[in-house]
């Protein structure tokens, strides 16, 4: 690949090369056991240094190094076991011999991409950056369009772009000279039978979610916190109050008056945690002028409508002079939240025993636009289809006993290691590193969710409480009635924005002629979408934002018919 620094090792070569998301670092260091000097570049940054360069002992580099530099001698002294040791957000390329290893975080906070062409390998930490390879040859990846479609993200490997795939969180990629790759696993969430009374696991949890916090905090400057009111992010932002001793600063959006909001809850949290509040009015004309600007920065497009608002947040983090911003993502995949009722219920009346019936219905319970493909998609691209897998098959693995025995941890498993590590996080990762703030997420810390595996099932879906065993365990830390009141979530006013700023964008790109010679779509289905036609009230703009998101994407990373 062009650009600087670069990585060689045989016939491989790696480099970076300016664009979103590409802050990657070169890092060296000796390794006495393997007799070489190990080479990288990637983008690091850790939560436990000092426990690491503790448990390196005399070995461990000077206190000055950057934080890639001291994970690259963890790696050079006890191999993955270094790697595992690690908790923070990286993702690393070094080059080990005859072979470049691919390694990226836990949870995957990180991103990392691979490709093969013209005979030797490239990666890079953002897809924008692998596609400016010169010897890179690619294309639209079919299969990946209709798993957007029917999820709002892509669940897995796959890309958009044919032949390029995704580090998986928690593995490392072996890439060989002679075109392999043999994938491992460093690190994956255990289900651990334990019991014991409800307020021992409170208090284990909360110790965690204090450590998780005070490691995310900067120290000696700012800190923001994005506070929508529900418990998740109210309750990061308690723990920040009163671990951070510099100013802590919290940010809502509105989307105006006629709008149904949370504003009460998160300025009610803001006043009892004493940060400076500020709430960013989103008009849906600033949604209209970056949207696809906001697309461009993803590697994948995500069906979700506050991405722009999202990036509009960051830049008021930024634009106030902090440089980290704590989130409340993860409560949900990583101890409960309503995503699985569905599921749930779905168990209640199932017949059939094999586990794909219960990937088809976990897959219908996304409800976005896999029943409409049929009618969405163009003859063409449904014959090219006809014989790929079902959508369904990326949650096969983890919906039957294995590695998670009950459902209510099967489910929060497959949450965890889809949606959470390939929609929430690469999202958080994207947004926050083009408004030049660091998002840290500390529900989604390591320890935190090797705990929740080890908490009893019905200590965190408790009757029909969801998340009962967090609220438990920072009850005292907040209000009654933001700990008790239901989950209600933002309402975006999508519908508006598409019959009113997003309107002529909407028709001219998804009626043009790029997306007509593109072919993915019927144009009588799209344009009955547009004009209102059809059963699809009232979901029909969220519908309609996937596939403008997808038409936007392409347009930024020029992916042709």
């Amino acid at each position: 690949m062009s650009g600087e620094p670069v990585v060689t090792t045989g016939r491989y070569g790696l480099g970076t090369v300016a664009g979103p998301g590409a802050r990657a670092e070169l890092f060296r260091a000796a390794s006495a056991t393997r007799g070489v000097d190990l080479v990288a570049i990637g983008d690091v940054t850790l939560f436990n240094a000092d426990r690491l360069r503790a448990r390196l002992g005399a070995a461990a580099p000077a206190s000055e190094v950057s934080h890639g530099e001291l994970l690259l001698h963890c790696y050079a002294r006890f191999g993955l076991d270094g790697i595992a040791a690690a908790d923070g957000m990286f993702a690393l390329a070094i080059a080990d011999g005859g072979e470049l290893l691919l390694v990226r975080d836990h949870v995957g906070a990180r991103t990392l991409f691979h490709a093969r062409s013209g005979g030797g390998w490239g990666a890079a930490t953002s897809l924008r950056a692998l596609i400016r390879w010169p010897e890179l040859r690619t294309g639209l990846n079919l299969p990946a369009v209709q798993s957007f479609l029917s999820f709002a993200y892509l669940p897995g490997r796959e890309t958009l772009l044919r032949d390029v795939y995704e580090v998986l969180p928690g593995r490392c990629v072996r890439l060989r000279a002679d075109g392999s790759s043999v994938e491992e696993s460093y690190w994956e969430p255990e289900e651990i039978a334990a019991d014991g009374p409800a307020g021992g696991f409170a208090a284990g949890l909360r110790e965690l979610l204090e450590d998780a916090t005070a490691r995310r905090l900067p120290a000696g400057e700012p800190v923001g916190v994005l506070l929508s009111g529900g418990i998740d992010s109210s309750l990061v932002t308690a723990l920040a109050a009163e671990r951070h001793d510099h100013p802590v600063r919290t940010y809502s959006i509105s989307f105006g008056d006629s709008t149904p909001n949370e504003l009460a809850y998160s300025g009610l949290v803001a006043a009892h945690c004493h940060t400076r509040h500020r709430v960013l009015t989103v008009p849906g004309e600033a949604v209209a002028a970056r949207l696809a600007e906001t697309m461009g920065l993803l590697d994948c497009p995500v069906g979700d409508p506050l991405t722009v608002p999202n990036l509009m947040l960051a830049e008021a983090v930024a634009a106030d002079g902090a440089r980290v911003v704590l989130n409340g993502e993860g409560g949900d995949p990583v101890f409960g939240g309503p995503k699985n009722l569905p599921m749930l219920i779905f168990e209640l009346s199932r017949d059939d025993p094999d586990p794909r019936a219960r990937a088809q219905a976990y897959l219908d319970s996304y409800r976005k636009c896999h029943a409409d493909l049929p009618v969405l998609l163009s003859p063409e691209v449904r014959a090219a289809l006809a014989d790929t897998p079902s959508p369904a098959e990326h949650f096969t693995p983890y919906l039957w006993p294995g590695r998670m025995h009950g459902l209510l941890n099967q489910l929060l498993h497959a949450n965890l290691r889809t949606k959470g590590a390939h929609h929430i996080l690469g999202k958080v990762e994207r947004i926050t590193t083009a408004a030049g703030v660091q998002g840290r997420s500390p529900l989604f810390d390591r320890a935190v969710i090797d705990y929740s595996f080890r908490i009893p099932p019905r200590y965190k879906l408790s009757g029909a409480s969801e998340k009962w065993i967090l609220k438990q365990a920072v009850r005292d830390l907040l209000p009654a009635t933001i700990v008790d009141r239901p989950k209600s979530g933002m309402r975006v006013p999508v519908q508006q924005w598409l019959a009113g700023p997003l309107r002529d964008l909407g028709h001219d790109l998804l009626l043009g002629q790029a997306a007509r010679d593109r072919g993915l779509f019927r144009e009588d289905t799209i344009r009955g979408w547009l004009h209102g036609r059809g059963a699809l009230l009232p979901r029909q703009g969220g519908k309609l934002w996937l596939v403008l998101s997808l038409e936007l994407w392409l347009r930024s990373f020029e992916v042709g018919p």
